[in-house]
């Protein structure tokens, strides 16, 4: 919809769906990494701590003005809503002269939207909990390494 009416996507998105599929590509390759029992967890414990701190920014940056709407107040538009109504309600948010759409004028726009938004809002505050607990993890599985590391054979 926002491409197809040459509009400029909020950057609170493009930002949002950045750090998603960062996120995404490093659990894939820790993933195979664990299984494969090459995964440094020192390394992996630091990545986790970056992966949240940029998790929490977009969830503080997502969640400001999403934490004051109620979606349930947001006009009879059923829960579908045609592409008609989305940009013809779009049209009235968008900055006069610069031609960008504001992020907190789009999330008010229609019922779905809104809804949709909240749910992203849930699961970055869920990642958030995920990725700390990895941290943990990462931590107690590294000096579980430590403890049990073979000892080398001066002999040999």
């Amino acid at each position: 919809m926002i491409v197809g009416s040459n509009e400029v996507a909020p950057k609170v998105l493009v930002g949002t769906l950045s750090v998603t599929c960062i996120a995404v590509l490093y659990v894939v390759i820790t993933y195979i990494l664990f299984l494969d029992n090459i995964l440094p967890f020192l390394l992996n414990t630091a990545m986790d701590g970056f992966l949240l701190i940029a998790v929490v920014v977009v969830a503080v940056t997502i969640g400001k003005p999403l934490s004051y709407l109620n979606c349930q107040l947001i006009g009879s538009t059923n829960a579908d809503g045609s592409a008609y109504d989305f940009t013809t309600s779009l049209g009235a948010s968008i900055g006069k002269y610069s031609g960008e759409l504001t992020y907190s004028a789009w999330i008010g726009v229609t019922k779905s939207t809104c809804l949709e938004m909240k749910a992203i809002w849930g699961l970055s505050i869920a990642l958030c909990v995920l990725f700390t607990f990895s941290m943990i993890c990462s931590v107690c599985l590294w000096r579980r390494s430590k403890a049990f590391a073979p000892l080398k054979d001066i002999e040999k």
